[in-house]
Order: structure tokens, then sequence, then C-alpha cells
């Protein structure tokens, strides 16, 4: 019979420092994905780096920019991690600048210009004595540590090879591979609760609140926001299929669906009628922040763009927009006027005190970098947990189109039930 308290074996392997980094968006329980990471490495008698705001500071790598510490790292030890698996924030921050930002075809690999930073990043992980990196981020990130991974096996014969395992992160909950990600319960339950207040509110003036939520890919996080906070209509990406399509575009080789704006504001003030006939004269709808790259290009214009080609959403107001739209459309349709306020919520909830569930899932991602490297020798794969935080590994390349070395976003199925489940709660309009 197996001491189901001892404490796993050590395993025979040649690390001898790694480096754990994060990039993009914050999300709950990040700590506890880095903290778990870091301590599963010491206890094994490894060095653990912390590089500071992801790749912006190992792509200024140079000679006469040297890696500092304090500067562009941290040493993960025992006393830095004390008490920090619950702690908000992230204690080796974030950013969102992206060494593969020029790669999006194998072939530019070789092309010393556009895999500069890459080289960059290789060359300042290797100046630090690097065995492995541990990624943590989103699905831009995933696609970062797959081009990295990639890069290498361009090197010389003899080159020192870093292996990468990715752990996924995003409060969108947008990822193959993997059921839910960290932070996204966490996310859910501080919006959800923000929406409940909102509808107080909303009930008091007879009043309707229209709230843009995060959700760029995909519809999980304004869904699960709408189910648990008691929304009265959600509408995300996935719902713009049908007589919600306005036209079809062609952008960089990929179709994008053009969204028929005034079909979606007719059906939103359908619903405030629907409510009227119930008694109900006020009520909070919940948009996707996604749905602002469906607007009509005119919308668009001017509007800036990060270094993964994302426009800038905070500059769209999708929520002001549509509230203009909605609160005009009604009152030409009953004569009355009814006040519709725009407001945007996510980033408040990005860094909010994780939920036990997250700080688990959480943990047993970051042990998993531990276990994918160490006991299992694994290279270029992301890390997945399933049923009872079971731990399982995917290849990068199950995860990422070969071609254009893009991602694929697991969008919520419209016909499941967990998309179902939304609708029966709403307030019903023959449609």
């Amino acid at each position: 019979m197996p001491n189901t308290l001892a404490r796993p074996p050590k395993k025979q392997h040649n690390f001898r420092r790694v480096a754990i980094l994060f990039a993009g968006g914050p999300a709950p329980a990040a700590n506890a994905v880095i903290s778990t990471a870091a301590v599963s490495f010491l206890r094994n008698d490894v060095e653990v780096l912390g590089i500071k705001h992801g790749y912006s500071n190992l792509m200024q790598f140079g000679p006469d920019r040297p890696m500092e510490l304090g500067r562009d790292y941290i040493m993960l030890d025992h006393q830095a991690l004390s008490r920090s698996r619950a702690q908000q924030g992230i204690m080796i921050g974030t950013a969102r600048a992206n060494p593969g930002k020029q790669v999006s075809h194998p072939d530019h690999l070789k092309d010393p210009e556009r895999s500069a930073p890459l080289q960059t990043t290789y060359d300042a992980l290797c100046s630090l004595g690097v065995d492995a990196l541990i990624s943590i981020g989103g699905d831009d990130t995933l696609k970062t540590a797959n081009k990295f991974k990639l890069f290498q096996e361009t090197l010389p014969e003899g080159s020192h090879k870093i292996p990468v395992v990715h752990l996924p992160k995003t409060i969108d909950n947008d990822y193959m591979g993997i059921d839910f990600t960290f932070g996204y319960f966490t996310a859910v339950d501080f919006l959800a609760g923000e929406v409940r207040n909102l509808l107080y509110d909303a009930e008091a003036g007879q009043a309707y609140f229209l709230v843009e939520c995060m959700g760029r890919s995909a519809g999980w996080l304004p869904y699960g926001t709408a189910i648990a906070g008691e929304a009265s209509l959600v509408i995300s990406v996935e719902d713009i299929i049908g007589d919600y399509v306005g036209k079809e575009e062609e952008v960089d080789g990929r179709t994008k669906k053009v969204m028929n704006v005034d079909k979606v504001v007719d059906r939103i003030v359908k619903t405030m009628l629907a409510r009227e006939a119930e008694g109900k004269k006020f009520g909070v709808v919940i948009l996707a922040e996604g749905l602002a790259e469906m607007l009509p290009p005119e919308y668009l214009e001017g509007i800036k763009r990060d270094d993964h080609g994302h426009i800038s959403i905070t500059e769209v107001s999708l929520g002001r927009q549509f509230a203009k739209w909605i609160s005009k459309r009604y009152e030409e349709q009953t004569g009355r006027s009814r006040k519709v306020t725009g407001l945007q919520l996510g980033y408040e909830a990005r860094c909010s005190k994780p939920h036990a569930f997250d700080v688990m899932l959480g943990s047993q991602l970051g042990v998993g970098a531990y276990r994918a490297l160490v006991e299992e020798g694994l290279n270029g794969v992301m890390v997945s947990v399933s049923g009872q935080l079971n731990l399982h590994y995917v290849a990068f390349e199950n995860l990422v189109d070969p071609e254009t070395l893009v991602t694929v976003v697991r969008y919520i199925n419209p016909m499941s039930d967990f998309h179902r489940l939304a609708r029966f709660l709403e307030t019903y309009i023959n449609d």
C-alpha cells in the first residue's frame, strides 16, 4: 500500500536555473501560479528567476544593456514567496511586448531581421544561465512561446537549447486545450456583483445600464457575468450570425464579420419592451467588448492597434455608443424616453482577490510546469487540467496553426447548454 502522505520523490535532472515570465493582461491567482511553480523548483535544488514585465526587458538586452538584478529580474527564493499564493497582483509584473511580432510564417524564423527580437530574447536568457523558460499568459503569449521554441530549432547544431513550457492565463476563458483558465471564476464573481449593484440602481431610477464587458474574442466572461449577475440580456461575438451580420470582409486573408448594428439595437429594444410587459422598466444589458471589432469600418477609423494587431477597445466606447443608439430607437418606437447609460467593466476584476478555486487551479498549473519539465522531460507544451484538477500536457502544434502560427480561439458553441442557459434566464421575447 503506497504512503499517500509521502512527498513525491526528487527526480534526476540537469536544470540549474529556470526563468518564469508573465505576459499580457493580469488575472486573479497570478501569484498562485508563479509561486507554486517557483517553489516546486526550489525544493528540488533549482534556482528560479522572475523575469520582470514580460518580454519587455529581455528585448532590450545588448552589450550596452546587460540584464540587471532588481531592474530586469528578481530571484524567487523562499523568502520572496512567503504567503504569496493568495496575494493580489503579479509579483513579477507584466507587459504586452511581443518578440515574435514580425514572424507570421515558419520561414520568417530564418530571416535575421524578422527574428532579431527572438534572438535578443534568447541571448538575454542565455546571459542569465537559464536552462528552461516558463511562460504564463494568454493566446498571444502562447504564440510567442511557440515561436521561441521554433526559433531555437533554427540555431546552429550544438547551441544551448532552452525548453519552454506555457501556462494558460486569461479571464476571457477562450483557450483551446483547457476547460477553464485561472482567474475566470474570480473575475465572473466580481463582475456579477457589479452587475447586481447596477440592477438595484436601474430599478430605483427606472433606467437601463448598457455594460461593455471584457471578452474580446469569445463570450465566456460576458455570459458568465450575465448568468451570475442576473443581467437582462447578454450579446457576444458568437451571437453575430444570421440577420445580425451586415456583411463580411476579407482582412489579412481571413473573413471578418461586420455587425448589422440596426438589428442588434432592435434586439435590445425588444428586450426592454418585453420587460415592460412584465412590469419591469429597468435592466442591465451586457455587451462583449469584442463586438467593437465587428463594428462597420467607419466607426473604427483612427483607432490604435497594439503589437498583436488588436484595436484599442477603450477608444471605441462601445457601451456608450450603443446606449445612444438604443435610447434613440426606444423613443422612436414608443414615443417615450428611457435613460440608458453606457459603461465599461472588466479592468476592476483583473487583480481582484482570487477565490479558492482559482488559487487551487493556478497552483496545479504552477506545479504542472515543474512536472512537465523535470518529471516528463517535455518541451513545447501547454500545461492543462481536467476533472479533479488532473494534469495533462498539450503540444504547441495542437494549439497553433503550423502555417500562420496563430492560435485557435475557443468560442462558446451557440447551441451548447452553457449558451442556452443564458437564454433561459433572460426575459423571453418572440424573436
